[in-house]
């Protein structure tokens, strides 16, 4: 099957730090070459894929200073994808709602993964507009805002089975953050859950540039009065086995409806247990008390901390090796990509079925 995949530009595929997305991207794009498809990414120039580049800028947007403006690389992808668009067989994009109107207008079957958050009233209409396009959830719960819309499937996010695994004959000392600055994300409360516990809290973070203010005026001053918590700026995926299997537990103390949240399987790749307020997606990655523990306030965190340690590590990994590797997401993909490319009815309501 000719397949295009169409990225982001703002971060490289896969991403050079932070960036869910990209980094889905890459994972899916390749195993589905390693599935034996054709397969074109659409992507910034420094992406690195086995998959054959097409390279829609030079960088990165987010590496790039001197581009003011970050929609007009966009949509000259969008309308070289276009132009190209007979190629392929399908044309999968990681683009939101971007491609919905040009694309309705040509005949090679499209569909979008929605990564984001669903809950913003003013995106209803445009997608009550455009109701026949195709969409990948990618966790039930990000349907709730939009039941009604054209839900295709859900599918989970996955990883590389290799890519991260557990370390043997490290011993767990700390409480360990990993994700991006901002208020939903609720780093504050992770500082507090450590405090509590009296245990140290290693933050891997990113901070966009639109959160700088809220980490300056807020959580700074938390860092500079904790003695358990220590910031240590993004990590890549090469660090992040050795960050985890120094961990207790990942904290993951979200105020936010989460729609996937690839660093709970990023941690269960690596056998630690993750503690998570159940918003969004929480309650279909986490299976309360086998791979972590689901909880309500930053009390039952506190709780947790400790009952984590008597889950097994072995288990956790083993769970993930069932239900989040890169493998099953791409073969899902591949599924839905046949249902239609041969016209055949692919609205499917829910993961679970």
């Amino acid at each position: 099957m000719k397949i295009a995949q169409i990225a982001p530009l703002t971060e490289a595929v896969p991403p050079k730090g932070y960036g869910g997305t990209e980094r889905i991207v890459s994972f899916l794009t390749e195993e589905l070459v390693g599935l034996g498809h054709d397969v074109t990414l659409f992507a910034s120039g420094d992406s690195v894929t086995s998959a054959r580049l097409a390279p829609m800028c030079p960088q990165a947007l987010r590496l790039a200073p001197d581009v003011r403006d970050a929609l007009a690389p966009h949509f000259m992808m969008m309308e070289t994808v276009f132009r190209r668009a007979h190629e392929f067989d399908v044309l999968h994009f990681h683009l939101d709602y971007w491609p919905f109107s040009l694309f309705s207008r040509q005949a090679t079957p499209f569909l979008t993964t929605l990564h984001g958050r669903l809950d913003l009233p003013e995106l209803w209409p445009l997608y009550e507009t455009h109701a026949n396009v195709p969409l990948i959830s990618i966790s039930d719960a990000q349907r709730a805002p939009m039941p009604n819309a054209n839900w295709a499937r859900t599918i989970h996010h996955g990883l590389p089975g290799n890519l991260l695994t557990p370390i043997e004959g490290v011993q767990p000392s700390y409480l360990g953050f990993i994700g991006r600055i901002c208020p939903e994300k609720r780093v504050d409360r992770a500082i507090e859950i450590a405090e509590r516990c009296g245990l140290p809290l290693k933050i891997a973070a990113k901070i966009d540039r639109v959160d700088r203010d809220y980490y300056e005026q807020q959580i700074r001053p938390l860092l500079a009065r904790s003695p358990h918590a220590e910031f240590i700026g993004e990590i890549s995926d090469s660090e992040k086995a050795t960050f985890l299997a120094g961990a207790q537990a990942l904290l993951f103390p979200i105020d936010w409806p989460e729609p996937f949240g690839l660093v709970m399987i990023e941690a269960m790749a690596c056998g630690v247990p993750v503690i998570a307020f159940g918003h969004g997606s929480v309650p279909e990655v986490i299976e309360d008390g086998r791979t972590g523990f689901i909880v309500d306030d930053v009390g039952g965190a506190v709780h947790a901390v400790d009952r984590a340690l008597h889950l097994s590590r072995d288990d956790v990994r083993r769970r993930f090796e069932e239900r989040f590797t890169a493998r099953r997401m791409a073969e899902d993909h591949v599924a839905l990509y046949t249902q239609l490319v041969h016209g055949r009815r692919i609205r499917i309501p829910a993961a679970a079925e």
